[in-house]
């Protein structure tokens, strides 16, 4: 048995225009928050709609946002953004206008940066654990790996 109270349609819908009004969400997101409501799935169609219609659920607009936002506030490379949108069931198409939202200067600065930052903070006197450390860590961050191995070399040659 569903331990979530059943909330009216009418209180559900309320809830659901805060919480898409409060944050972007994407499909998923509200679905899910609908099905904690238990309503039908009847009435999970209709509040989508109804959230559709009235602009606020958008998931192009999810999509931009998103990229940019993880790109700026986590450091995040292409990569990791694409797969986080595709876990949210976006669009590849939706997936491609996001990641454009960052501008490719702006995206090359930031791996400059932060690679050259990171590069210092790491206390790893083993030069070979040095690389392994460096490169796991904008792995994990979705940077292109090309970029990120070529990086650690030359940073290791630089001393």
């Amino acid at each position: 048995m569903n331990s979530n109270p059943t909330v009216s349609y009418k209180d559900a819908l309320r809830k659901i225009e805060h919480f898409c009004a409060y944050q972007e969400r994407c499909h998923q997101e509200v679905e899910a928050k609908l099905y904690g409501y238990n309503l039908s799935s009847h009435e999970i169609a209709e509040a989508i709609g109804h959230l559709l219609a009235n602009n606020y659920l958008n998931e192009e607009r999810f999509a931009c946002l998103f990229a940019i936002s993880k790109f700026h506030q986590k450091n995040w490379g292409r990569k990791r953004i694409s797969l986080e949108l595709k876990q949210r069931k976006i669009s590849s198409y939706l997936i491609n206008k996001g990641l454009k939202e960052i501008p490719d200067q702006e995206y090359c600065n930031a791996f400059e940066q932060t690679t050259l930052r990171f590069w210092e903070l790491l206390n790893e006197k083993n030069s070979l654990k040095k690389r392994k450390k460096f490169c796991d860590y904008f792995l994990r961050k979705g940077w292109e790996s090309d970029w990120v191995y070529e990086k650690a070399m030359a940073l290791e040659k630089k001393g």
